[in-house]
């Protein structure tokens, strides 16, 4: 909650991610920049109607326009951006997609806009591929780049978690192997033979390598966690960089939240021995 508040006070930009670094130096630079990057994204979603308004897309590209004939080199989007306080790669997009209106005379597709977002050499204008690849290297909370990076720091932990897996000589099912068998909501692992974590039976491990907070939590219990547990029984979630303390209540039920991989863990094997 009190990072929560300072950030509140902040610009959503690396120096205010230095600045929260400094005040709160015991949490590691990983757990500050996930809630760093959930509390903006909440800030985003609370703002995000007033700028996509007809009159706000007409005003940040005639803004543009205007920007870039005085100087084509300035950072007109970015700075317009951080002025409006908003997503410097969700105001490249909205100026893009005005751009390609005008160009195509028709609305381009969310994949044609993406597909640009992803490589702006793509874009037909020099000036505006610029402006647009400017805005995703200084965005750190949206757009393509920050999407591949939140998937290889994912992957990563997964790959962490196998290994854990592997060391402690349990056998388990992985996503991918449970999509292939045609399971839609699967957890990265199913336990073949299920353990016991602090006195609590554990089928299924999920890793998110992110900071557990009361929204994100809630959406993946809704969408998630509780269709793992309606499926395949009681199950463990690791949230890599720390969660709210007052979230793991589910534990009767049958949901178990830790921020590393368990050291107590309890095997059928050990219990026979």
């Amino acid at each position: 909650d009190e990072i929560a508040q300072f950030l509140g006070h902040v610009q959503p930009t690396r120096q205010s991610l230095r600045k929260l670094k400094e005040k709160f130096p015991s949490q590691s630079q990983s757990t500050l920049l996930s809630i760093f990057s959930q509390e903006y994204q909440k800030q985003i979603k609370r703002t995000h109607a007033k700028h996509h308004t007809a009159e706000a897309i007409e005003t940040y590209y005639q803004r543009y326009l205007n920007g870039v004939m005085k100087n084509a080199a300035a950072p007109v989007l970015l700075e317009l951006a951080n002025e409006v306080d908003f997503a410097p790669s969700l105001m490249a997009r909205i100026v893009l997609e005005r751009f390609l209106q005008e160009k195509e005379q028709t609305i381009p597709s969310k994949t044609f806009i993406n597909s640009m977002l992803r490589d702006p050499s793509q874009i037909p204008d020099g000036v505006l591929a610029n402006q647009v690849y400017q805005c995703t290297v200084n965005d750190c909370c949206y757009g393509p780049l920050v999407d591949c990076i939140k998937h290889a720091i994912g992957h990563e932990h997964e790959v962490l978690l196998r290994e854990m897996l592997l060391e402690k000589n349990l056998s388990f099912i992985a996503e991918d192997q449970l999509r292939a068998k045609g399971y839609d909501k699967t957890p990265d692992f199913i336990l073949e033979v299920p353990v016991a974590v602090e006195g609590h039976i554990i089928h299924w491990i999920e890793s998110k390598a992110s900071f557990g907070d009361e929204s994100s939590h809630q959406a993946y219990l809704q969408d998630q966690f509780w269709s793992y547990w309606n499926r395949f029984g009681p199950g463990l979630v690791i949230y890599w960089y720390g969660f709210i303390e007052e979230l793991d209540c589910h534990r009767e039920r049958g949901i178990l939240l830790k921020d590393c991989f368990p050291t107590d863990i309890v095997t059928l094997r050990h219990s026979m021995a």
